[in-house]
């Protein structure tokens, strides 16, 4: 599928505060943890666990939650279909998208009983 203009705006004014209850929702009937979900969420986006709580509590959208963070540099090796999107596709004039489609593939992996070592993506040697 492609993204258009109008889906990136509407992702980018989502409020990550109402969406993060639902992936911890998922994870833990998966049975994993808020802990592990943190983990991915600090890993992906670079923020600390303090930083990662207030933008919850200042109920930040999905741009300033993105424009704040310092994705990881191997987040480019997160590759594969998510809802119907192909990440590696997505064009980089859409870039709240793209994050957004990332983060949620860590998180489906997660979802999956994948090992934290295989999620956290690091360079092949």
């Amino acid at each position: 599928m492609k993204v258009t203009a109008e889906k990136n705006e509407q992702v980018a004014n989502m409020i990550f505060a109402t969406i993060y209850p639902l992936y911890l929702n998922r994870l833990e009937k998966n049975g994993r943890t808020k802990e592990e979900l943190d983990q991915v969420l600090r890993w992906f986006t670079g923020f600390d666990q303090n930083s990662l709580q207030t933008l919850i509590e200042e109920k930040a959208t999905y741009r300033t939650f993105f424009k704040k963070a310092k994705i990881h540099p191997n987040a480019h090796l997160i590759k594969g279909v998510i809802c119907g999107y192909r990440i590696e596709e997505i064009d980089d004039e859409f870039e709240v998208y793209k994050q957004c489609r990332r983060m949620e593939k860590l998180i489906d992996e997660l979802a999956r009983g994948r090992k934290m070592e295989k999620i956290l993506r690091s360079e092949k040697k």
